[in-house]
């Protein structure tokens, strides 16, 4: 049993913010308000939050952790280290791995090595066998399997039809479909927004019309047919206004951001070089404000990572050959603090919605709201702490944050009523 002492508890859903004690065990919440020493149980483990933020624990919608196959560059349990560091007490892992998850057999695989993680670790299937873009995948085995949703992520889905049919197959299921929202036949170098700094380099690169022309047609086809769409780490102003469009039009549409895109823009490239090179690309500040502003109206409905680790050998590669992606689990929380709300644009409340509730929502998880007799998935952080990015639990260190300074910096992350994350003060990572 663990009490969290005189923090402030912000509830989402309830609308909840005030500072109150907090009484959990493995079956769930079972108090939040003032609680007496006579009340607490012998035995019971004391937090002291006072100046702390107890929220939700946070739900990522988009991790790559490259288990199986790529595990050179991360796996499931140095994956869920991270997450555990970062605040989040959910993960789900996009189905780009080698092999694919495009079998029962191979999503089994992921969820039991997720079981043993201490946080709950959930795989997305694949839309398409092999990812090739041709074939639909047994769609139902893999839901009975346990899938959460169904992508390709990391490969766009040209042929409409086949997208229509997969919406149909996954609306039926009550599943989402993500997409990764790139069309290869305006790219040349991906990974640099086509711009200033793209001519500048002498690199092609990959315009916003690549992004927001795919964004167009599959929220039309979402219009025709239903199904549960959700347009994957958002870059551009006009694939917001088409989304927002979507939503007003009565589309059962999504959207994700990433602290990366809400944070940096195409000129971070000229600084950190390949750490500043991702699909969909950094873009403008003008699409950079657009994405908070979707934020702030509800347009964009989560923020999600994209937690995309690549080994230091790939990343140190010229500019062309490097592959596209940051981390990110470590350093989210951080700069939604920072930028967002440390400048005014969201509340905590908000933050709360877009990094756990909507998340959970949108997977159909019991995991966003503080209440009792919820499961006592919480996130312990100091709001006011300021603390350097980096080291990292990660396998991977490829990020452009690392170093840089923010404030939020996780103190407890408890899963299942258990504290699974301390942050330790002795000048290591953790504990």
């Amino acid at each position: 049993m663990l009490m969290i002492k005189g923090s402030r508890v912000i509830d989402p859903e309830s609308g909840f913010n005030r500072v109150a004690d907090l009484l959990a065990d493995e079956t769930g919440i079972l108090r939040i308000g003032n609680i007496s020493p006579e009340e607490v149980p012998e035995g019971c483990g004391v937090i002291d939050g006072t100046g702390l933020i107890t929220g939700p624990g946070l739900v990522d919608v988009h991790v790559h952790f490259r288990d199986p196959g790529l595990t050179y560059k991360e796996d499931i349990l140095t994956g869920a280290a991270a997450a555990k560091a970062g605040g989040y007490t959910t993960v789900i892992c996009m189905a780009n791995t080698k092999p694919p998850v495009d079998s029962p057999e191979t999503l089994r695989y992921v969820l039991e090595r997720g079981k043993t993680t201490g946080i709950h670790v959930l795989s997305c299937a694949n839309v398409t066998r092999g990812m090739k873009g041709t074939e639909l995948t047994d769609l139902e085995g893999l839901a009975a399997a346990g899938a959460a949703g169904f992508t390709d992520d990391g490969v766009p889905i040209r042929n409409g039809e086949l997208l229509r049919e997969a919406l149909v197959r996954a609306g039926k299921l009550g599943l989402p479909v993500s997409l990764h929202e790139e069309d290869p036949v305006f790219i040349a170098n991906n990974g640099i927004h086509r711009g200033d700094v793209s001519r500048r380099l002498g690199i092609g690169g990959s315009p916003a019309v690549a992004e927001y022309s795919m964004t167009a047609r599959d929220c039309a086809i979402a219009a025709e047919c239903g199904g549960v769409l959700s347009i994957q780490h958002v870059s551009s102003r006009k694939t917001v206004d088409i989304v927002r469009a979507a939503k007003a039009a009565g589309v059962n549409v999504r959207a994700e951001v990433t602290p990366h895109h809400f944070t940096l823009t195409d000129r971070a490239v000229l600084e950190y070089g390949s750490l500043a090179k991702m699909n969909p690309p950094l873009r403008t500040e003008e699409d950079r404000m657009a994405l908070i502003r979707g934020l702030q109206d509800g347009t964009i409905d989560m923020i999600a990572t994209d937690h995309a680790p690549h080994s230091a050998e790939e990343k140190g590669k010229p500019l062309t050959e490097a592959p596209s992606g940051i981390i990110g689990l470590e350093t989210a929380l951080g700069l939604a603090v920072t930028e967002l709300v440390g400048k005014g644009y969201l509340s905590w409340r908000d933050l709360f919605f877009k990094m756990s509730r909507n998340p959970a929502k949108l997977y159909h998880l019991d995991a966003g709201v503080l209440a009792e007799g919820r499961p006592a998935d919480l996130v312990v952080f100091d709001p006011s702490e300021e603390y350097t990015a980096g080291p990292y639990f990660s396998k991977a260190s490829n990020s452009p944050f690392t170093g840089r300074k923010l404030r939020g910096r996780v103190r407890y992350t408890i899963c299942g009523g258990t504290v699974v994350y301390e942050a330790d003060y002795s000048g290591q990572k953790g504990k």
